[in-house]
């Protein structure tokens, strides 16, 4: 296992590099959610599905906020990120502003009192996951620029946006690449 002291860890964002080929990651903004010895695991920020939860069928009234494509392991099930901290029992700190999960009949009550909205939470089916070295040398072959979270990027940056604004506050060369347009229409 490669090291990435105060690099790749859990909080941390990976970009992919704009000529990436596979779908689920094209132009894809990741936050790791869990990074140790058993693996990695990670949401697709920016990849927005066609469906709402209500069209899903998800039971949480009053919600009928978007749905993304966290990634291609489990998707069959919802997961969900949000703002709201120790308000929503066994939250997780992932990233300064950004938790993970929680109890989810707590989140319906919160949801129906109006304490939890649609600005303050976003829903995944699926996540995407590596063993850590199989991403150790994902990132030695330069598939992903790693960077630091910042919750904006979550809650106030819109989706389709977000792969280019991450690699434009980053700078130097990464501000010539987020202005690259995405021409590989033949995936």
């Amino acid at each position: 296992m490669i090291q990435h002291p105060n690099i790749l860890k859990k909080g941390s964002l990976l970009v992919a590099e704009p000529f990436m080929w596979d779908n689920n990651f094209r132009r894809a903004v990741i936050l790791i959610s869990d990074y140790g010895p058993d693996g990695v695991v990670g949401f697709v920020l920016n990849k927005e599905l066609a469906q709402t939860l209500n069209e899903l069928s998800i039971d949480l009234p009053g919600m009928d906020a978007p749905v993304f494509h966290g990634g291609p392991v489990s998707r069959d099930r919802l997961y969900f990120l949000h703002n709201v901290g120790d308000l929503l029992k066994g939250s997780v700190l992932v990233s300064n502003g950004v938790w993970f999960g929680g109890d989810f009949d707590q989140l319906r009550f919160l949801i129906s009192t109006q304490l939890i909205a649609p600005h303050n939470i976003r829903f995944f089916v699926g996540y995407s996951g590596w063993s850590v070295d199989q991403l150790d040398e994902e990132i030695e072959d330069k598939s992903w620029i790693v960077e630091n979270m910042d919750a904006n990027f979550l809650f106030n940056t819109e989706p389709e946006n977000l792969w280019s604004r991450v690699l434009q506050i980053k700078g130097d060369v990464y501000s010539i690449i987020a202005g690259m347009k995405d021409e590989n229409h033949w995936n």
